[in-house]
């Protein structure tokens, strides 16, 4: 029965045009997992490197592809740039302008989307094995030849500053960024991903083209692909799409984040029905020694839902909120361990109060010997959920190349986090944990509560 209700939902998706979430819904079954993947490592005739795992039972490719740089690559006057050049990339490329690139796109029902993060830069693309050879020229198109005409760059201009009007009447983004602006104060980490009005309006199409060209290199280029196709048909692929790229990128230096902690509080005043809160500290960076040990911590503490200590204490027993949260932010130049709330203007003080007593109860004591074991459990059972489809596989993949993990990490990992005794979660929470250290930006009209106050202390 289960078979032919898939079946039947797979032709509901066919007859509705969603071919490629028909194709999905098929991978999502595959015989496949995490622990039986095979992982093979492609090099192209002209050298450019990639990860495979062939899947032909279903007539997908999906492809994930990163460049080192990201954000960070802005010049301070022109913050936004990279997340601009994001959403250009698919704005006309080649002989093809805007509107014509984006129709073929459609035509060719080919999956294509640019995102800049803090440290890399990374594109997603999917498209069925019959229309393979025209969907790559399309990609390559966009990475070697974008148009950047002014026409679209002044539409796609509009629409972010309408973005960014939009999100500082948000406040879990304006809390958000404004707690690395204090956290980050003077590094790159500070600058607003998106840009303000004032350095948005200051990039031209020229801006545009010396980022891709700074940036978009095969020396900083990481590739993962997942599903209908042998490893010599990639290589000429890989070859064609990225190999005129240039050797070498050309990086600004970005200096080591000094870690950042309190005491620090800012408040920002906005009328909201309830005020939003984010608080952090200093973090560890992905290849730290005690990182599997603080990732497993932090699931105890306030990633692991409704079974975390944080909801327990803030919600379950108090009723202070609706939902509270941490999760470990590691990035190449520093690391934050970070966790949001949002609470009644009359409850800011307590509930912070309270998620404070959680940190420091943690740090001094550490997690039970059954919230470790539970946590253990949940970690490695549900591993397998993040290779169900090609493109969550393919998004692995490139994540553990850009984080320098091994090829191997996948039949590693949940032995890593099972190695993680009492012992060693003891002794990472008294690192990782400064519960007096926290930095706290607020948004939205909280009493009794003043700048100059000690984080969860009424002013």
């Amino acid at each position: 029965m289960r078979y032919i209700r898939l079946l039947h939902t797979i032709q509901t998706a066919i007859s509705s045009g969603f071919l490629i979430a028909a194709f999905v819904i098929c991978l999502s079954l595959s015989p496949n997992s995490a622990h039986a993947m095979n992982i093979q490592k492609v090099k192209s005739p002209g050298g450019i490197e990639a990860w495979l795992v062939e899947e032909h039972g279903v007539p997908l490719i999906a492809m994930r592809f990163g460049f080192k740089g990201g954000t960070t690559q802005d010049p301070k006057d022109k913050t936004g740039l990279a997340h601009f050049v994001s959403g250009m990339l698919d704005e006309g490329a080649g002989s093809l302008k805007s509107e014509e690139f984006q129709e073929r796109v459609e035509d060719l029902a080919v999956k294509m989307s640019y995102s800049a993060g803090r440290d890399v830069f990374t594109g997603s693309f999917t498209t069925l094995s019959e229309r393979r050879d025209e969907a790559f020229e399309l990609l390559r198109l966009a990475l070697n030849e974008p148009r950047f005409d002014r026409d679209a760059v002044d539409r796609i201009r509009g629409q972010i500053i309408a973005g960014l009007k939009f999100d500082a009447n948000d406040p879990n983004k304006v809390a958000a960024k404004e707690w690395f602006k204090l956290a980050f104060a003077g590094h790159p980490y500070s600058r607003a991903a998106k840009g303000d009005e004032d350095s948005l309006k200051a990039i031209a199409s020229e801006d545009l083209k010396n980022y891709t060209s700074r940036i978009f290199a095969k020396d900083n280029l990481k590739i993962s692909v997942v599903g209908d196709i042998d490893a010599d048909t990639l290589g000429g692929l890989l070859d064609k799409v990225f190999g005129k790229l240039p050797e070498k990128s050309d990086l600004i230096s970005v200096p080591e984040a000094a870690p950042p902690y309190g005491p620090k509080r800012k408040i920002i005043q906005m009328k909201v029905p309830q005020s939003v809160a984010q608080f952090g500290h200093g973090g560890v960076k992905r290849k730290d020694k005690d990182f599997v040990a603080a990732y497993v911590l932090n699931h105890i503490i306030g990633g692991g839902g409704f079974a975390s200590k944080l909801m327990e204490e803030v919600r379950e027993k108090r009723g202070l909120a609706y939902s509270v949260y941490s999760y470990l932010s590691p990035m190449d130049y520093g690391a934050a361990y970070i966790g949001g709330v949002a609470t009644q203007n009359n409850a800011v003080g307590k509930t912070l109060d309270v998620i404070q007593g959680v940190l420091s109860h943690m740090a001094q004591d550490g997690p039970t010997k059954d919230e470790l074991e539970n946590s253990i459990r949940y970690l490695t059972g549900s591993y397998a959920l993040r290779f169900d489809t090609s493109s969550k596989i393919a998004s692995q993949l490139l994540w553990i190349q850009i984080e320098d993990l091994g090829s191997d990490y996948i039949e590693k990992r949940n032995g890593l986090i099972e190695a993680v005794t009492m012992d060693i979660i003891r002794k990472v929470a008294k690192r990782l944990i400064k519960a007096d250290g926290l930095i706290v930006t607020i948004v939205g009209q909280p009493e009794n509560m003043t700048e100059s106050s000690a984080p969860g202390q009424p002013g």
